[in-house]
């Protein structure tokens, strides 16, 4: 069985779908693997480092995908502009990455028409067993930390309180909106530079993790986010009453905040507004937010993907790819993540991929199969 491994070429990507540790572990399992030559340059790990794990380093893309059996990428297949990525995969091939299939349909639909079974990563169901395969929550994790690095190199004062002999300063005040994987990271993260951190999310259940990472809770409306959590684990749309008080809540607790990271997404829609320009009016100058929401819209109307702006004397960053900026331990991680995912399915005797296609991670995460899109969040027969 082969494994391929090509360069990124989607913009702003600097990640690989492999790391040496991993070539490694699927050569031990009897996998051949192959990576097209450069493909980890922008992740600092080279083809030497690649070749001496023990995988094969290919002249192009082309070469390395043309007789694999299973093609590890970062971003989704690129199929536009003279580029079609699909047709370099040979039919039967199984495709893993980050597709976005809800929002991409017509690329689902050119993977089935070329007999490709193509799994979507960032589907990969929230039970406790996949954990290790949850690309959306590896990646994340960095995307918090590194907000709050990027809120620091923006800001035009320090982080932790600090006594001289010349006067105390007071300490940054950091707000964070949303607390999934990437808020709490950044909660930490801010915590450990000695800011005073709060947060918002609208499920409630998060509020005992806040504070135990030494955060204070904002709550908004208890009674009104009971039931604000989806079976998956991610937070539901809220109804217009209750976004008119958090609306409210959030604005008055800006006008007090030196920085806001906002974090909140819900897979396969527009990112919900957050902050408003009038928020942003009302904040004191010289204020950071950090909108990690920026590739689906933005929590913050004023964000400009893969850019850095001031509007009404605070400056609003909206960098691109975020793990992107962590690129050697987000490619590491992602390689991981695969590896959990398909080394389950591995015979040991025969050394040969025997997918159990009743596994509750596969039929999560499979988009097609067999020429058709079988997935129910795209067939329509979702429960």
């Amino acid at each position: 069985m082969k494994i391929a491994i090509p360069k990124e070429r989607h913009p702003d990507e600097t990640r690989v779908a492999g790391s040496p540790e991993v070539v490694k572990k699927f050569t031990d399992l009897g996998f051949d693997v192959i990576v097209e030559k450069g493909a980890g340059d922008a992740a600092s790990i080279s083809d030497a480092d690649f070749k001496d794990a023990g995988a094969t380093i290919a002249k192009d893309e082309r070469t390395a995908l043309k007789t694999a059996d299973l093609v590890f990428k970062v971003q989704r297949p690129i199929i536009k502009d003279g580029l079609n990525e699909v047709a370099m995969m040979k039919k039967g091939a199984l495709l893993l990455a980050t597709i976005y299939a809800t929002t991409n349909r017509k690329d689902v639909d050119a993977y089935a028409k070329a007999g490709i079974s193509a799994f979507a990563m960032e589907l990969m169901p929230r039970i406790s067993r996949a954990q290790s395969m949850d690309v959306l929550s590896s990646q994340s994790n960095l995307a918090g930390y590194k907000s709050v690095l990027d809120a620091a190199a923006e800001f035009g004062r320090a982080f932790p309180m600090m006594m001289t002999s010349a006067g105390t300063i007071a300490p940054a005040k950091v707000f964070v909106l949303g607390v999934g994987v990437a808020g709490l990271q950044a909660i930490a993260t801010a915590k450990r530079l000695g800011a005073v951190v709060t947060a918002f999310d609208v499920r409630p259940a998060v509020k005992e993790q806040v504070e135990s990472l030494g955060g204070k809770f904002v709550d908004v409306d208890p009674e009104a986010t009971k039931d604000a959590e989806t079976s998956g684990g991610y937070a539901k749309e809220m109804g217009a009453d209750f976004l008119k008080k958090q609306h409210q809540v959030t604005h008055d607790h800006l006008k007090k905040q030196d920085i806001a990271i906002c974090t909140a997404l819900i897979p396969g829609k527009k990112a919900p507004v957050l902050i408003t320009e009038a928020m942003v009016k009302d904040m004191k100058p010289g204020s950071v937010i950090v909108d990690l929401a920026v590739e689906a819209g933005g929590n913050c109307p004023l964000s400009k993907l893969g850019k850095v702006v001031t509007k009404h004397g605070v400056k609003i960053i909206g960098h691109a790819n975020v793990p992107g900026r962590l690129a050697e331990d987000a490619s590491k991680l992602y390689a991981k993540n695969l590896f959990n995912f398909i080394s389950p399915h591995v015979d040991a005797e025969s050394k040969s991929l025997k997918i159990d296609w009743d596994d509750e991670t596969i039929q999560g995460t499979l988009l097609t199969r067999d020429g058709s899109v079988v997935n129910p969040a795209l067939t329509g027969k979702d429960q």
